[in-house]
């Protein structure tokens, strides 16, 4: 049984034990390996973001949260490069961080074979991607996007002018290789895009957003999609 299928039949296995658990004695013995690959097991699937639980002692064992899951994962050592190399070439993007730590977990699940081979692979993709802008300012956008509150912004304009905005994330948007943060300016009390790179200061408010939404920034461009949105040709 490879690696991935064996954490797969390990969730469901702890999963199907509820409340009562089970040890890892039983675990090991289930699928044929040592104690100590199924305890390495065990903090993959954690480290992928299983919610387990562990009761010490006698009749003691692990068991899974209720209401976690985790997916069965197969990636083929070309897939899991894709991933990386597309977090790694836009640093810039929105939630790029969470991006890579999301493909770390499922790298972390993927059978020993599999994970070296796209190692190997990964050594022959480079990316030399432009720096990205400040990690807090980052952050500060993409909090007050997912929690949908005003954020106060500094701008510098392309004329050089500076400015202190109060601005309601609706969007990110990247276009020619920029990314703009488009929201409701309430200085100018129109929607207005912001180039990400030319905020030099930003800090969430504890004020929600009063309800623009991503109707009012008009039509996007022809070949403009919202990321879920994309598909594979075959």
């Amino acid at each position: 049984m490879k690696r991935a299928e064996r954490l797969h039949a390990l969730t469901e296995m702890l999963r199907r034990s509820g409340a009562r658990g089970v040890s890892a004695e039983r675990l090991a013995s289930e699928f044929e390996v040592s104690v100590r690959t199924v305890k390495r097991d065990l903090d993959a699937l954690e480290n992928s973001g299983a919610l387990l639980w562990s009761r010490p002692g006698p009749g003691g064992g692990y068991g899974l949260a209720d209401g976690a899951s985790l997916p069965p994962v197969s990636l083929s050592p070309a897939q899991a490069v894709a991933l990386m190399a597309a977090v790694s070439a836009a640093p810039d993007a929105p939630y790029a961080d969470l991006a890579a730590a999301g493909i770390q977990k499922i790298l972390d699940v993927l059978d020993p074979r599999t994970r070296a081979r796209a190692d190997e692979l990964a050594q022959r993709v480079w990316v030399n991607s432009v720096p990205s802008s400040s990690r807090a300012i980052k952050s500060a956008l993409e909090e007050a996007m997912a929690e949908e509150r005003l954020v106060r912004i500094r701008y510098t304009s392309r004329d050089g002018t500076t400015t202190t905005r109060d601005v309601e994330p609706v969007l990110f948007a990247s276009t020619n290789g920029q990314w703009y943060l488009i929201g409701w300016c309430r200085l100018r009390d129109a929607m207005r895009w912001f180039t990400v790179s030319r905020i030099d200061r930003a800090n969430v408010t504890k004020t929600a957003c009063s309800g623009h939404t991503i109707h009012e920034v008009g039509m996007p461009p022809a070949n403009a999609t919202p990321v879920h949105g994309q598909r594979v040709n075959h």
